[in-house]
């Protein structure tokens, strides 16, 4: 079983490393970051599992952190660290939806109670795909094919794999094109006008043979984005 990962964005270097030696002791995996423009980009372009943000970061701020976190991966569980003083700035990361927070200073075992219990009634990230069966066929995602009862194969790009595996895993959710460009292409969405992600799925509709006009399997969510047919497993 894969240990979960925990984003630790702290400017003070020595909480940061108290941090880091406490959740990687308690069977954690441990990422970092000191600055907020550092921590933007691996909130946005890693994957994992809990984020503790520190509100007052050099570069850019955590609820500005949080703010665009949520934009693309609004179940992302999240805890804030603040200061005692900043309870004005605490109330506005729970409205922007940081599922908890812990006033500094604080002590390592309150840290880690508050870690497990968020970490304990989120959703369990879902696993890596190698392939999934549907109707008429079935997707290789190691060997980067889609094979056909009758024989056929379709070749997939990297791109195609990574973009289907992340929709399989996710299958019966609808998932937004920017949380797509966010995890799949690993690039900010914020203030980006592309179609990248509608030329991508056109081109997966037609290597899955899935009807563009009446889709089973790469259905499309008005207003939403896209979503991979609950029916079909990996």
């Amino acid at each position: 079983m894969t240990q979960p990962s925990i984003l630790i964005v702290e400017d003070d270097a020595a909480i940061r490393r108290g941090i880091v030696d406490a959740v990687r002791f308690a069977g954690y995996v441990p990422l970092e970051a000191a600055r907020g423009d550092d921590g933007l980009k691996m909130a946005i372009g890693r994957d994992f599992d809990l984020l503790l943000l520190d509100l007052v970061l050099p570069g850019i701020s955590g609820l500005e952190i949080l703010r665009q976190l949520r934009e693309g991966r609004p179940t992302q569980p999240v805890i804030i660290l603040s200061a005692l003083g900043e309870e004005a700035d605490r109330v506005a990361g729970l409205k922007l939806g940081a599922d908890d927070y812990v006033v500094k200073p604080f002590s390592v075992k309150e840290l880690l109670a508050r870690v497990e219990a968020v970490i304990r009634r989120s959703p369990q990230r879902p696993s890596n795909v190698s392939h999934f069966e549907f109707a008429g066929g079935q997707a290789d995602l190691a060997r980067q094919e889609v094979r056909f009862a009758n024989g056929d194969r379709e070749e997939l790009s990297s791109r195609e794999v990574e973009l289907l595996g992340y929709l399989v895993r996710h299958a019966g959710r609808a998932v937004s094109r920017d949380e797509l460009l966010s995890n799949v292409w690993r690039i900010s969405p914020r203030g980006l006008a592309t179609r990248t992600v509608d030329m991508h799925v056109v081109r997966l509709r037609e290597k899955l043979r899935d009807d563009a006009q009446q889709p089973r399997l790469l259905l499309t969510v008005r207003g939403k984005g896209y979503m991979m047919a609950a029916s079909e497993h990996p």
